[in-house]
């Protein structure tokens, strides 16, 4: 049977989970209008609210030494476009693709222009409203995105107007600079939302000019702290999607955003109790197409875990997610090297030696340029595993060491026995 991709977020239903997150690649209804016939079975529209005058230049990046872009930074506001134009766009979009999920973003000073901009937005046929309460720069030095985000009761008390107000589903996209993502969750949940979505963008300064001495991206002399986002903030993301996925008193659909660049990852936040994904910097990057892989990919996912709907594994990592306090101490891993495989690079042993716990020696004199690994030393940490350079060559072996499983909690409330510690830095 053929999987069935279609999911449905805080009751608004798309025919597959990807969708673009409000940005720039939904800046027009042109450029929606083209994502969807490329795939993407949902769209959150960029914030509207009242225009602004954006700033040249705009983006920066953070990459890697192979040239890829590990992290994106952007100071770039809402819209520019007026609120008639934005409309008019968006109710033209509906027309033409009633499917597809079509979220308006909002973010506004006053009650009266909340009002005025959900009663629009409905008007248009929009499927949903998202809260912007998290951009991190420009809009929240007066007063609104990540100001808003970062003050649970202001939360509470907008998304409570919007709800409302609303006939359609309210989405709170929440911010990640807060220390705790969950009292801001539940905030959202009180207001009466249908859903929240995370994370925005984290507040940060991607470079400095070293031979200009200025942070970067450069506005004329100046610089300013901007949204980090890209394949760098997932793990952040992944995070914070768990912490309210796990929350007994959370209740709400959630939307996962945040470093999403292909099938895998977007599987990753299903798994933690994502109902659907958004994307902006890889489609920023390489363009609306990329989703076509995304989708072959959680088909393929989804048939060889027989998986027939997105419910059947949404969510199904969560109850593995736990405190530190709750892991076996008593598990026990080894490294183990594949000969046949090894190329000989020693970069494990250097890892090991100068990052781990030196367990790992070069091969003797005249035997084959093996690293050689001890095994009683060895904590199992996989630091030689992240650093090989061939794929499978080093695996991390459990081992029978004769100890129960056994919880640092455990052995504090029941005295369970821990097996001997081990290792040169233990």
């Amino acid at each position: 049977m053929k999987p069935d991709l279609t999911a449905n977020c805080a009751g608004i239903v798309s025919p597959n989970p990807f969708w673009l997150a409000s940005a720039p690649p939904t800046n027009t209804g042109e450029q929606v209008m083209r994502a969807f016939e490329a795939g993407w079975g949902g769209a959150v529209w960029k914030t509207l609210g009242q225009p602004i005058q954006n700033v040249t230049s705009r983006f920066g990046a953070l990459r890697h030494p192979a040239a890829r872009t590990i992290g994106f930074n952007n100071i770039e506001l809402i819209t520019d476009r007026s609120l008639e134009v934005n409309f008019r766009e968006i109710a033209a979009v509906k027309k033409r693709f009633p499917e597809r999920a079509v979220v308006v973003s909002l973010m506004f000073e006053t009650e009266a222009e909340w009002k005025d901009a959900i009663e629009r937005s409905i008007d248009a046929g929009a499927d949903g409203l998202e809260l912007n309460f998290g951009c991190p720069h420009g809009m929240c030095e007066r007063g609104m995105g990540s100001a808003v985000g970062q003050e649970p009761k202001i939360n509470e008390r907008i998304t409570s107007w919007v709800s409302a107000l609303s006939s359609i589903p309210v989405i709170v996209k929440l911010t990640p600079n807060v220390h705790d993502i969950r009292p801001h969750g539940l905030a959202a949940q009180r207001g009466g939302a249908d859903g929240v979505s995370l994370i925005n963008t984290v507040k940060s300064i991607i470079g400095v000019d070293i031979d200009r001495l200025i942070p970067q991206p450069i506005v004329g002399d100046l610089g300013t702290n901007g949204g980090y986002c890209g394949p760098a903030v997932k793990p952040i993301a992944l995070h914070m999607l768990a912490a309210l996925s796990r929350d007994e008193r959370f209740h709400l659909p959630l939307s996962g955003i945040g470093g999403i660049s292909n099938w895998r990852d977007a599987v990753e936040f299903l798994l933690l109790g994502a109902s659907c994904v958004q994307v902006c910097t890889e489609v920023m990057l390489h363009g609306y197409r990329v989703v076509e892989d995304m989708l072959d990919g959680l088909e393929g996912y989804m048939r060889e875990h027989q998986f027939y709907t997105l419910e059947d594994f949404v969510g199904r990592a969560v109850a593995a997610c736990s405190d530190w306090g709750d892991l076996d101490l008593n598990h026990e891993l080894v490294a183990r090297i594949d000969a046949d495989q090894c190329i000989g690079c020693y970069d494990c042993v250097v890892a090991c030696a100068d990052g781990g716990h030196q367990c790992i020696a070069r091969a003797p004199d005249g035997a084959p340029r093996v690293p050689q690994v001890d095994e009683e030393e060895c904590v199992g940490c996989n630091l030689c595993e992240i650093v090989c350079p061939v794929p499978g060559c080093i695996t991390m072996t459990a081992i029978d060491n004769g100890f129960a499983p056994a919880s640092w909690n455990d052995h504090l409330t029941h005295g369970a026995r821990l097996r001997p510690k081990k290792g040169s830095h233990g």
